[in-house]
């Protein structure tokens, strides 16, 4: 994630994610046999490939700030599976939910 939020700082693009993004992220990658390879496509496939749609579709610009977050409602504990929220942030992001700074 840190190559990611790097990638986009020369974009003028501010990335921050949550610690629940982390872990679910890692929770989908995980794979002994093969080490942070997984991981690393995750995180292309729902980080990387999403935020680069987000710029394409205008969503996204620079001067922006970006969090990735765990969609931790009622219906998807339901389902037994978080999915990733990436959206862009209007307000200051609190230290308190974010991972990084």
């Amino acid at each position: 994630m840190e190559r990611v939020k790097n990638r986009l700082k020369q974009k003028k693009i501010d990335l921050h994610y949550t610690e629940e993004a982390v872990k679910h992220l890692g929770v989908l990658g995980f794979d002994p046999n093969f080490g942070a390879r997984p991981v690393k496509r995750v995180i292309q496939q729902l980080v990387e490939n999403e935020i680069a749609m987000g710029v394409l579709r205008g969503d996204f610009k620079e001067e922006d700030s970006i969090i990735v977050d765990a969609d931790v409602t009622a219906s998807a504990k339901e389902r037994s599976m978080n999915r990733l929220l990436i959206k862009k942030l209007d307000s200051p992001v609190a230290d308190a939910m974010v991972v990084n700074h």
